[in-house]
């Protein structure tokens, strides 16, 4: 005895769908990593609790200072580490040549990366404002809460293609430690962790070398700290950077293929 099978048509295939599937799974991943998704989203929020709201004493303009600069910092951490050490790891284990095997949209993995870098990026910034507003007394205008997340979220592009490229030089285990010896400097030398007014001159003066003092300077210019730069040329610093690192990882990951 027969019985008539019909084989269920396969589903339209979308690319788009792939992305999303390939952006969500690698989302996941970290947020259940926690030595990743711990300190990334809890340690900018940990400092601006310590320097904005204990150590404020009322002061709206450098609470105002710290969100801004907090949230840059946070979100350059995320687009480091999140492109940086997972990309060493991956080339460690064969991550890569696994994913160049199989059926995938091209740039499905990059793009996964920075949809990523991203979603931690909106985390961060929610986090410090519900903390601004409800600790430190901070009140902004609804564009500028706007114009904060765009900054914060867009800014993750230049430090994914930096983060790109370290994790394309070194495995694994160096990875961390040479981010954390760019990062961290980095955020203190281009008064993300203080004022530059605060710091010696020197600083101010060598300030605009580093990526993150322009991003740090359009997140300022929103709340109207900035140092009166040209948005224009912050934005070309950070598209050159972008440009630049991406061509750099590029070449380095082609080479190694």
């Amino acid at each position: 005895m027969h019985a008539d099978v019909q084989a269920l048509p396969n589903p339209p295939y979308s690319p788009w769908r792939s992305y999303a599937l390939e952006a969500k799974c690698e989302f996941l991943r970290l947020m259940r990593e926690p030595s990743f998704g711990v300190p990334v989203i809890a340690f900018p929020a940990l400092f601006y609790l310590l320097f904005g709201v204990a150590l404020n004493r009322g002061s709206g303009g450098a609470a105002e200072y710290l969100l801004a600069t907090y949230g840059v910092f946070g979100v350059i951490g995320a687009a480091l580490f999140g492109f940086g050490v997972t990309l060493a790891i991956d080339r460690e284990h064969g991550y890569l040549r696994l994913k160049r095997a199989l059926p995938t949209p091209p740039g499905a993995m990059l793009l996964a990366k920075v949809v990523m870098a991203m979603l931690f990026a909106m985390v961060i910034s929610m986090v410090l404002a519900v903390l601004a507003v409800m600790l430190a007394g901070v009140s902004l205008a609804p564009s500028q809460w706007a114009w904060l997340l765009l900054v914060n979220v867009l800014g993750v592009l230049p430090f994914s293609a930096i983060g790109l490229y370290i994790g394309s030089l070194v495995g694994g285990n160096a990875a961390p430690a040479l981010l954390n010896v760019l990062y961290l400097p980095m955020g203190i030398l281009s008064g993300l962790w203080l004022p530059l007014t605060m710091l010696p001159g020197i600083f101010s003066t060598l300030a605009p070398v580093w990526p993150a003092y322009h991003l740090g300077q359009l997140a300022l210019k929103v709340v109207g700290q900035d140092d009166g730069g040209a948005v224009w040329l912050h934005l070309l610093v950070l598209g050159v950077v972008t440009v630049v690192f991406l061509a750099l990882a590029q070449r380095r990951l082609s080479a190694a293929e």
